[in-house]
């Protein structure tokens, strides 16, 4: 009878994170403003030509790795961040190997290690769920392949320190070291002028968030023109499609466009925490477009309450440390007022 290798087979089945789309989606951590509007006029100028060949994924790479300031050779575009997530952990990770990350973090760290067949040594949160350096220093070992960090972190939205990431760094010259920077555009601080001194470091960003290019699949790989060049003798050759690539160099060069949507996020998350603070709700210092709020014991009931109100929320409470939180994607400034009253209501209603 034919079998999949025991790690998949183990896997637990995989369940989309969209439950609905009735409703202002703020559950997903997507841009609620959506691309540019040169992204829009990119899109409509599509011709016949440009969806019948296949893709030329250096084109992009270049117009990336020059907006980065790198070099083209250190840059790999994949389909999402998700499958440059794939192909790191696939070319360094396997049986017999560690991967090491600090609960809670995002999900497809745990789900691809164990595919793969690895030990998950997963760190378990403390009270402020901030990245503990210390402990994860203390549990590197010559088995340790992949340390992966999501900076800004999802679901937390908290940043560790540049010093910090590069102590973990340098601890493990034998480790690829991953820095998730998904939510960078809201936080700004980056290990990219870092990697020309190790080898080891890969930074991760998407184009999915602070330029509203979720639906077109757009990630970015960075590293060591050489370790780069090994990932992508196994990435596939069309992985990013042409659509994308044409788009791509229009977001990127709507910087206008960006900052204001940055802009807007930040003062949203403002809203947010000043709006928790009145109802005395524990809230964590966000660097990202999102925030994470406890909301105690009726967690399930707050979210239900948002939904009939038309607003998706997040219940992040299985993620360990998280119990009783929601996380909350910042809304744009037209869409803020109903938000922050749709929560007052509901917690009135869940308070009693």
């Amino acid at each position: 009878m034919l079998k999949p290798r025991e790690p998949i087979a183990g896997l637990g089945p995989y369940h989309s994170p969209i439950t609905s789309r009735a409703g202002l989606s703020l559950d997903l951590n997507e841009s609620m403003a959506g691309c540019s509007p040169r992204v829009l006029a990119r899109l409509r100028s599509l011709s016949a030509a440009d969806v019948s060949l296949y893709p030329q994924r250096e084109a992009g790479e270049r117009v990336v790795a020059n907006f980065l300031g790198v070099a083209p050779e250190q840059v790999l575009l994949t389909n999402g961040m998700d499958e440059a997530l794939s192909l790191l952990f696939t070319s360094y990770l396997g049986a017999g190997h560690e991967l090491l990350f600090a609960d809670p973090t995002f999900v497809m760290y745990a789900m691809l290690g164990k595919a793969l067949g690895a030990q998950l040594v997963r760190l378990q949160p403390e009270e402020d769920l901030a990245l503990p350096v210390a402990d994860l220093l203390a549990h590197i070992s010559p088995r340790t392949r992949v340390i992966a960090i999501a900076n800004p972190n999802n679901p937390t939205g908290l940043a560790a320190a540049r010093v910090d990431l590069l102590k973990i760094v340098e601890a493990v010259p034998h480790a690829a070291v991953l820095i998730d920077e998904a939510y960078f555009e809201f936080c700004g601080e980056t290990l990219i002028p870092d990697l020309t001194r190790y080898p080891n470091l890969f930074v991760a960003r998407t184009f999915s968030k602070a330029y509203g290019l979720a639906g077109l699949r757009v990630g970015v790989l960075v590293g060591a023109a050489e370790q780069i060049g090994y990932l992508r003798r196994f990435s596939l050759p069309f992985n990013v499609n042409s659509v994308a690539l044409a788009c791509l160099e229009e977001a990127l060069a709507d910087q206008a466009f960006v900052s204001e949507h940055v802009a807007q996020v930040k003062q949203g998350r403002e809203q947010l925490a000043r709006l928790f603070d009145e109802l005395g709700l524990r809230i964590w210092p966000s660097q990202t477009n999102f925030v994470l709020v406890r909301v105690g014991g009726k967690v399930k009931s707050f979210v239900e309450s948002m939904q009939r109100r038309g607003i998706l929320v997040r219940d992040s409470s299985a993620s360990p440390g998280c119990d009783g939180c929601v996380r909350i994607t910042v809304g744009t400034p037209s869409q803020m007022d109903g938000v922050l009253q749709a929560i007052r209501d509901a917690i009135a209603e869940i308070r009693g």
